[in-house]
């Protein structure tokens, strides 16, 4: 829900797309997650696979993005990712200056 506080943050964009290796991707990614949010400036995680699988990580500034990449297990899974996983990846890091939502 908007209100007239609302406080910029950032978003992490990691859109991917999977090589056929399993080799414990799943329970990387949920490590991954847990251990996402334990993160001081961690703020939420969204994330859909299909053909593409998107995940998209919100936190509080820069730092605090930096200090997750630069984290001693990301960097493993990392390096797991670019050898058995992903294909393909891109990430992007985004401002998010505003935002509105729909609920029924």
């Amino acid at each position: 829900m908007m209100n007239d506080e609302f406080i910029p943050y950032f978003a992490v964009i990691f859109t991917s797309k999977r090589t056929e290796i399993e080799n414990g991707y799943d329970d990387m990614s949920i490590s991954m997650e847990k251990l996402a949010k334990q993160q001081d400036g961690y703020l939420g995680l969204e994330s859909a696979r299909n053909e593409v699988g998107i995940t998209v990580s919100y936190w509080k500034n820069l730092e605090a993005i930096k200090s997750w990449k630069q984290h001693t297990d990301h960097i493993i899974a990392q390096k797991k990712g670019r050898s058995d996983w992903y294909s393909w990846y891109q990430v992007r890091i985004c401002k998010v200056e505003r935002e509105y939502e729909f609920i029924l």
